[in-house]
């Protein structure tokens, strides 16, 4: 029983940091423009699918290759600002969330065309091999890169939040009026913000990957599916949150991974069903989040 639960804590951390990759990159969307982007997940598609085609089709380094590949996530989330968002926003937040889910089934219809004759992929991994099995868990080099990319993640963004690009980010998103008066151009911030969204996504998908066989919408619905599970994750952690959002999307994980151990039936499915259920409890007895404190009236 004790390696069967270290196998799923491990796993769960590991799956959790993805979540949390994507759930970040879905509360910095919320908090510039109150929208829920449905295409997160689909950045880290193309860059998954763009940084396979550098390494394995062209012969490229692994290195190379998967800049190649976040790079493809970023120029997907500007353009994404630049032909969807930026001509729809006046319009209500209802048509920007089908807008984003409009590029996300597009991506995926895309992903689909380009690669129906060979329709399942392998990514080899950064770094093979065991770094260390306690419990007769076995602990990745691939993990620890993961976790350790999370953690790196979430100190930058941290900093970045505290330095003049990210005060008018925050500017920007709290009064755009008046940051277009102190000089700050809200179309710039708008722009950034996308790229840092779709560069965590692209991380999300280069990093699942080697660790799984994907296909088209491989990080929406397929074998790596994260975006329901980061979308929990968000919600978990406020929606408004960044430490909420990493610190949901390991709970998510772990949640998920516990819920399928033959401690709990070992059916399939069962740790989305209790991870449902956990997110129901958490919705009714604190909608704000678990990460988020309860406003004070006035």
């Amino acid at each position: 029983m004790m390696t069967e639960l270290g196998i799923a804590l491990v796993n769960g951390v590991f799956r959790g940091s993805v979540y949390a990759l994507v759930a970040l990159g879905i509360v910095l969307i919320y908090r510039a423009s109150g929208v829920f982007n449905f295409a997160q997940a689909e950045f880290g598609t193309t860059g998954l699918f763009a940084a396979f085609a550098a390494v394995e089709l062209w012969g490229w380094d692994y290195g190379w290759g998967i800049v190649f590949g976040l790079a493809a996530a970023v120029a997907m989330g500007l353009a994404t600002e630049r032909l969807v968002i930026h001509p729809l926003r006046n319009a209500s937040r209802v048509t920007l969330l089908v807008g984003t889910a409009g590029v996300a089934l597009a991506a995926i219809g895309i992903q689909f065309w380009r690669n129906n004759e060979v329709p399942i992929r392998t990514m080899p991994k950064i770094v093979d091999g065991v770094a260390f099995a306690p419990f007769g868990a076995a602990v990745t080099w691939q993990h620890l890169i993961t976790f350790g990319v999370l953690v790196a993640v979430a100190i930058a963004l941290a900093i970045f939040f505290r330095s003049p690009s990210g005060i008018a980010i925050q500017a920007a998103q709290q009064e755009s009026t008046a940051a277009e008066l102190v000089g700050i151009s809200v179309r710039r911030v708008s722009m950034m913000t996308w790229g840092i969204a779709a560069l965590l996504g692209g991380l999300a998908g280069v990093l699942s990957g080697p660790n799984l066989t994907f296909t088209a919408g491989f990080l929406s619905f397929g074998g790596g599916a994260a975006l329901l599970p980061g979308l929990m994750a968000a919600v978990l952690g406020g929606m408004k949150s960044m430490p909420g959002a990493v610190l949901g999307g390991v709970v998510v994980g772990v949640i998920e991974q516990f819920g399928s151990l033959s401690l709990f039936g070992g059916m399939a499915g069962g740790g989305a069903m209790i991870l449902f259920v956990f997110l129901l409890v958490v919705l009714l007895l604190r909608p704000q989040g678990l990460f988020v404190r309860r406003a004070v009236p006035v």
